[in-house]
């Protein structure tokens, strides 16, 4: 079991050059049984798993995971981090997940190198100001900062965009200072090396290919490690929750989309903050190493591939150089498509299903990373307790049926908007 860290191992391991750190989580073989199975090795699902054992001590948990720890979307997203939301179904869940942002490299004993630079909304019309306005105060009435903008205040923020533009001029923005960024696969390896120190198994290479149920409860998982047995079996497989839900026989309002994100070349001190479009979809942030991180829309067709299309491509970087007209110049180095779980309004799902014993964790659209504190917590409490959350009440799965929707554009994909 990994050790703790600190300035004085730090110090200590350097001086032996570096030779006996150990491997940062275990690497077990699978038990027969679990009290609980998540399934999903990414950022929520090892979320789930660290607060089961941290918050509610069950510790017999197994999170599993048909690749290895950060090969899904945990590791292929923006980076973003933000609670800026206008419906109350959405800003205490959001805020929350902010909370535990804040604190988040102390708890868990990992620098995931969460960054508060802040995240600027741009708008370019006085209809999207008084939607921002609206927005920034429902934000604040919630307790949730947010700072409305006016030209000239953007203009010193960000004094290389295109202000002037006819077709996208910048009217002001609203800003969220307490937004930023993390480090995508330093959360995730700070979430698993906790969970294990907490005696969580997680399980690689171990992709679930049956659901068993006995009188109509869930008893356990078939995997390409074999069957392992437990009564309470949590899913959190982002863009294959379809797939995996219907080994179930579930079929749910979730859409498998391709997201895809791009980086380019290393560049100096350019961007102080994340700044997104709203004459478009594009949004971009720079990272600690220079390249600046920027992506844009789903490429609008069902898919599985972690691949995007030409297309989009040239629509991303269209909107990025109408907007910062100097990125004409930036080459881009890499691009990546993540497999988007997009629900039928937009905001996420985190609910027990039809199938006693199985729960869900889906629907996650474009905010699932920010998310991802608050959905581990939220969704631990839920296996545990079987009752939901104060901040996760909303996201019922049975929402589509009684249209009580969380329908906030600006949140995620609504396919009927594309």
């Amino acid at each position: 079991m990994a050790r703790r860290y600190s300035i004085f191992r730090l110090v200590g391991e350097a001086l032996r050059g570096h030779r006996r750190w150990e491997p940062a989580w275990r690497d077990p073989e699978p038990k027969p049984s679990y009290d609980v199975i998540v399934v999903g090795g990414g950022g929520h699902g090892l979320a789930t798993a660290y607060y089961l054992a941290k918050n509610h001590g069950l510790r017999n948990v197994a999170v599993l995971e048909k690749g290895w720890i950060g090969s899904g979307n945990v590791g292929r997203n923006t980076t973003i981090i933000r609670s800026n939301y206008l419906l109350p179904g959405n800003i205490p869940f959001y805020e929350w997940s902010m909370q535990l942002w804040e604190g988040l490299e102390q708890d868990l004993n990992y620098n995931s190198m969460v960054s508060q630079r802040g995240v600027l909304n741009l708008f370019h019309s006085d209809s999207q100001r008084d939607a921002f306005v609206r927005r920034g105060n429902a934000m604040r009435l919630h307790g949730v900062d947010g700072e409305f903008l006016g030209r000239d205040d953007v203009r010193k923020l960000i004094p290389m965009a295109d202000f002037d533009n006819a077709r996208f001029p910048i009217r002001g923005g609203l800003l969220q200072r307490r937004g930023g960024t993390a480090r995508h696969d330093a959360v995730a390896w700070g979430f698993a090396r906790a969970a294990d120190r907490l005696g969580v198994d997680i399980l690689q290479n171990c992709e679930v290919v049956g659901i068993r149920r006995e009188r109509g409860a869930v008893v356990g998982v078939d995997t390409t490690r074999g069957f392992i047995a437990s009564r309470r079996v949590g899913l959190a497989c982002a863009g294959n929750t379809s797939r995996v839900a219907a080994l179930a026989g579930l079929r749910l309002p979730i859409e498998s989309h391709v997201l895809q994100a791009f980086v380019s070349e290393g560049l100096k001190p350019l961007l102080p903050c994340v700044v997104t479009f709203g004459a478009g979809h594009f949004y971009i942030s720079q990272s600690d190493k220079g390249g600046l991180v920027f992506g844009g829309s789903i490429d609008m067709y069902n898919s599985y591939a972690q691949r995007g299309n030409l297309p989009t491509v040239e629509e991303v970087c269209e909107e990025g150089v109408a907007l910062f007209p100097c990125l004409s110049r930036v080459r881009v180095l890499r691009s990546w498509g993540g497999i988007m779980d997009m629900s039928m309004d937009g905001s996420p799902i985190i609910d027990r299903t039809p199938v006693d014993g199985l729960y869900l964790n889906a629907g996650w659209c474009y905010g699932g990373f920010k998310a991802t504190p608050a959905s581990g917590w939220c969704f631990a409490h839920l296996l545990a307790t079987d009752q939901p959350y104060v901040a996760a009440t909303a996201y019922r799965l049975d929402r589509f049926a009684t249209g009580r929707l969380i329908d906030e554009r600006g949140a995620g994909a609504q396919p009927n908007l594309h």
